[in-house]
């Protein structure tokens, strides 16, 4: 999924507008008026770039041109080229942090996501990594397509994407069924349902309610093997994903692929990943007659 780039660009300038106040007093002290300049964005260190699109699109906003040395997805080393910019030396200086920061910080969580799913693969698990809601506010887009590039799922982009029926919808609507009920009657067929379960016999419910995923909120690796186990003994596997979150991380993240889920959703792929280590480098400057 990608934005169109009239939307972007109205976001880059409000990320923009955020950083310069009313201006950026060094550049216009120090740079000289109508002088061009060349720069390339370098890895630092070693990772999955993302953003490459959204970079381009940042940077042609604000005049400059832009051309990607790598693709979304690309696994670079320390020193890899990422990108070329060329343009008005005051406007690339103004908008050089915020830019890396947001190519930074989606090539981190992309990083992040094809370090876990390397993991599960390598050990044999076809288990799929989501990601949740758990994104920085104004940048869920940007997190979620991090995720993507890196091999894993955004789950929902939104909360119009599908029915996710958890705790507080049961606390409010008195079950387990009654809000699964209440959702078929009125959801149009097109969408997924899905509901948050906290113990094993909600989670038979659910399944017999036909929902068509169902997750196990905060189980151990222990508890989610019991309740798949469970859904197999009642011949009910077959007909739902099952999906666990909660507690999950690189850690123990093959014990819970062992249980059996088809889906490992980490709140930690967007809300703790580390940035990755990306420079601007000016490399030519010129006059422009």
């Amino acid at each position: 999924m990608s934005l169109p780039k009239r939307i972007l660009e109205e976001m880059f300038q409000r990320f923009v507008e955020e950083d310069m106040g009313h201006g950026d007093i060094t550049t216009h002290y120090t740079i000289p008026t109508r002088t061009i300049a060349e720069a390339e964005i370098v890895a630092e260190e070693n990772g999955v770039i993302a953003g490459v699109g959204e970079a381009l699109a940042f940077a042609e906003g604000f005049g400059l041109q832009a051309k990607a040395l790598v693709a979304d997805g690309s696994r670079v080393s320390e020193k890899t080229k990422v990108l070329h910019i060329e343009g008005d030396a005051a406007t690339l200086l103004a908008i050089e942090r915020t830019l890396l920061n947001l190519l930074s910080r989606m090539s981190g969580i992309a990083t992040s996501t094809c370090r876990l799913i390397d993991k599960l693969r390598q050990a044999g698990y076809k288990t799929r990594v989501a990601a949740t809601r758990k994104t920085a506010p104004g940048l869920s887009y940007f997190d979620k397509k991090a995720v993507t590039v890196g091999g894993g799922d955004a789950h929902r982009w939104g909360l119009d994407d599908m029915v996710l029926i958890k705790d507080n919808h049961v606390a409010i609507a008195g079950s387990v069924r009654e809000a699964i009920e209440r959702a078929r009657k009125r959801v149009s067929f097109s969408k997924k349902i899905e509901v948050e379960v906290q113990n094993e016999d909600d989670a038979l419910e659910a399944v017999k309610a036909g929902v068509d995923i169902v997750m196990l909120d905060n189980f151990t690796p222990k508890q989610a093997k019991s309740a798949v186990k469970l859904l197999k003994k009642k011949g009910l596997r077959a007909k739902v994903l099952v999906e666990a979150s909660g507690g999950i991380n690189e850690q123990n993240l093959l014990e819970y692929a062992a249980s059996g889920v088809d889906v490992l959703s980490l709140g930690e792929i967007t809300q703790n990943a580390r940035a990755l280590d990306l420079s601007l480098e000016v490399t030519k400057v010129r006059k422009n007659r």
